[in-house]
């Protein structure tokens, strides 16, 4: 006896089909699973007989060897159960219908229940490319499921509702399209609450309106952390194709809150620097997206910079450049999509008060090369704007005078990004900090003044060719959010300001 389930599987970013043969001979009782199958795969075995059998069905007492096609692809995962246990039903007579049109997906308990599992999304979105008349997946997945068009999907607990449902007993509902109503992730916080630092609230306006990443330097206590939390309340909202690309990483790192159907904020990822590299830049056995992906269309935040690991600070250099992680290891190599806006931040020295108006550094000189040399040079450099937080006084603490809102801000961020998406239509440039270097020498004309300004600065502060261009692209962003044509004196002068601070301290 012979029969076959379609299901489907997940590598990186991308789903692949997948069918599951289940033949049954005579022989001694014997239950092999091949096709290149994981530890999790292989212990399917043992969940589907005993789910089979507490579901009143028979398990066959026969040798049953099941395969996982295509077999030189790498299975993971406790996906295949469901499909599985479809393939043995069908196999023996004690499913009648015909499944051919259908896929099924789901991790199997010993009872019988079928529970979630990760990247249900893109799964759909291959099924239906692939033109698969319906698929049948675990009921906790139902939410990120109905953003799915064009394929009937069918949330279901058990294994009975699958027979009752392909033999028209009982017939379940499919998931529908409804995403007029999307649940917040979480409360965004607003700049109104930040006093004082008008300078780096400028800072911020120009690195989100440009999409360019930034460094804060400045002691403990100045409001570096409240300042980073607070720039996705002025970011562009997300085009529905972000929502489904942010969702569809989410999806397959596990990271889906249940009831969220899209990920509608844009991601704030702030981890901590005793973070491992593979959780920052992904990997492991199942080449797991980590949190340079999960922070794709958001902000990822780093705080205490230099004590992050060499190897994770390292790794941002592809993402800065690409707007992509390749991750590589002995199981194959997959690339995640990274299009992320870096918000690092950290002290001036180990005690973090060197150059503070009031308090004396104690740390050496040596002590302070050291902690500074923990960032290199090479990411020092891709990072656009260098941004100096200084202490805020205790006038501008207790005034009671109102600053101004996320809102308005957000405001001129759209307005400036409306001249880029204008600028750009066409290409896969997002914002200025994306920008080609063909697309910068086009795009960023300047004045003969500033021109004679940038020259000066470049020729004094020995800046590299990258800097140079990131100096053209945050003018750029100033010259967008003064809905300007040309790049003006003005313009380039606030440029290089942000871009020397790695002077001040990394140039002693």
């Amino acid at each position: 006896m012979f029969a076959k389930a379609k299901s489907l599987g997940i590598f990186g970013m991308d789903s692949f089909s997948v069918v599951v043969e289940a033949d049954l001979s005579s022989g001694l009782p014997r239950f092999d699973i091949v096709g290149l199958p994981d530890a999790a795969v292989k212990e399917s075995r043992e969940r589907v007989r005993a789910s089979l059998k507490n579901c009143r069905f028979e398990f066959p007492v026969s040798r049953i060897t099941v395969n996982i096609a295509p077999a030189d692809v790498k299975k993971e995962g406790p996906v295949y159960d469901l499909p599985i246990a479809v393939a043995i039903l069908k196999a023996t007579g004690q499913l009648k219908a015909d499944i051919r049109e259908y896929a099924f997906v789901g991790e199997l308990s010993l009872d019988g229940e079928i529970r979630g599992c990760n990247g249900i999304l893109p799964m759909l979105l291959k099924a239906r490319e692939e033109h698969i008349g319906a698929v049948f997946i675990p009921f906790e997945n139902r939410s990120e499921a109905s953003v799915v068009n064009g394929i009937d999907v069918y949330p279901v607990k058990n294994i009975p509702e699958i027979l009752m449902h392909l033999s028209g007993e009982r017939f379940i509902e499919p998931c529908y399209k409804n995403i007029e109503n999307l649940k917040a992730e979480y409360e965004l916080l607003d700049f109104e609450d930040v006093k004082g630092q008008k300078n780096a609230k400028r800072a911020l306006e120009i690195a989100a309106a440009g999409g360019h990443n930034c460094i804060m330097i400045g002691p403990p206590g100045t409001g570096k952390s409240m300042l980073a939390k607070r720039i996705p309340s002025i970011l562009p909202d997300m085009t529905f194709d972000e929502q489904l690309e942010t969702t569809k990483l989410y999806s397959i790192a596990g990271e889906l809150k249940n009831g969220i159907q899209l990920i509608a904020k844009r991601p704030f990822r702030s981890p901590h620097h005793t973070i491992s590299p593979q959780g920052f830049a992904g990997g492991g056995h199942n080449l797991r997206p980590g949190e340079l992906s999960l922070a794709h269309n958001g902000v990822l935040f780093m705080d205490e910079f230099p004590e992050f690991d060499r190897r994770a600070k390292e790794a941002l250099r592809q993402p800065l450049e690409d707007g992509k992680i390749t991750i590589t290891r002995t199981a194959g190599s997959v690339s995640y999509p990274s299009n992320l806006m870096v918000v690092a931040a950290m002290n001036p020295c180990p005690c973090g008060y060197y150059g503070h108006p009031s308090r004396e550094c104690t740390c050496t000189e040596a002590a302070r090369k050291r902690y500074r040399d923990r960032v290199s040079g090479p990411v020092l450099d891709r990072i656009d704007i260098h941004i100096e937080v200084e202490p805020v006084d205790y006038e501008k603490l207790s005034s009671r005078c109102k600053e101004e809102s996320s809102a308005e801000m957000k405001k001129r961020v759209e307005r400036a990004r409306a001249v880029q998406r204008k600028r750009f239509e066409g290409t896969d440039i997002s914002c200025n900090a994306k920008m080609s270097p063909k697309f910068t020498k086009e795009c960023c004309v300047l004045t003969q003044e500033a021109s004679a300004l940038l020259k000066i600065s470049f020729d004094k502060l020995g800046m590299s060719a990258r800097a140079y261009d990131k100096i053209l692209r945050i003018a750029r962003t100033i010259a967008d959010l003064e809905e300007s044509e040309s790049i003006e004196l003005a313009h380039v002068a606030e440029a290089i300001q942000y871009r020397s601070l790695d002077r001040k301290y990394w140039g002693e």
